[in-house]
């Protein structure tokens, strides 16, 4: 029997909520409705859904909030967020991703368009059959286990940035265009914007560590995954010295 999604939909406007409810029935999902933060902290201890649509301005905690505490937790950090928001300013979108949100829908949404992002962020965290390892410098992947380490300390990505790591590590000191690796990474759809990659290689830096500056910005062109380690300048001697 095929798996019907569980989406767990985070909306305190009741009407909205319906109309996703029923939209999200229609489409093949399981939908599960809670209208403020305590009641979907309730539905996620009962059980993980595959996906968590959720409105930015709830009352009491925020969307935004809790995506950040959802993204701290071990059991919750991998489940796919994508947010519902009236706030369509860039700046806003990119808060959304960097508290760690996958993607975002902007108020007013079709109901197509919605459908279409939830499938498009299943896609990108569901499994792949890779099994290949390799490495850069001291920095390796193993894909079939889903490790990677550097100089033998293992380290933890989630899974885009896992994909976006092994895809430069097999295309090592190239340099690679946004549009390309949204294209390599996410995917042949046509709703993330350029601007989520920057907030995936941040997010990347930050889970490499001490090797983060193997993942350089090449200025107009894109990021470019190297095996030289980066170091920081000597200090000038003073001229009295």
């Amino acid at each position: 029997m095929k798996h019907s999604p569980r989406v767990l939909i985070v909306e305190d406007e009741p009407a909205i909520a319906e109309l996703i409810l029923i939209n999200l029935k229609h489409g093949g999902f399981t939908p599960v409705l809670a209208y403020d933060s305590v009641a979907a902290q309730r539905e996620l201890d009962a059980e993980l859904p595959d996906v968590i649509l959720l409105d930015w301005m709830l009352p009491g905690q925020s969307g935004l909030s809790l995506a950040r505490h959802w993204r701290k937790q071990e059991r919750t950090k991998s489940i796919p967020i994508l947010m519902l928001t009236a706030r369509g300013d860039e700046t806003d979108k990119v808060s959304g991703l960097d508290a760690g949100a996958d993607d975002y829908i902007t108020k007013p949404f079709s109901t197509q368009e919605l459908l279409a992002r939830i499938r498009a962020v299943l896609r990108r965290r569901a499994p792949e059959s890779i099994s290949d390892s390799v490495s850069v410098g001291a920095l390796v992947l193993d894909a079939a286990t889903h490790r990677i380490s550097y100089e033998r300390q293992e380290l933890k990505l989630g899974p885009t940035e896992f994909k976006l790591l092994h895809y430069l590590m097999k295309h090592a000191e190239r340099v690679h265009s946004r549009s390309s690796l949204l294209d390599k990474v996410w995917g042949d759809h046509v709703f993330i914007e350029e601007r989520t990659v920057d907030v995936h290689v941040k997010r990347l830096r930050e889970a490499l560590g001490a090797a983060s500056t193997m993942v350089e910005t090449v200025r107009g062109s894109g990021y470019r995954l190297t095996s030289v380690i980066a170091k920081a300048p000597a200090a000038v001697a003073s001229p009295d010295t």
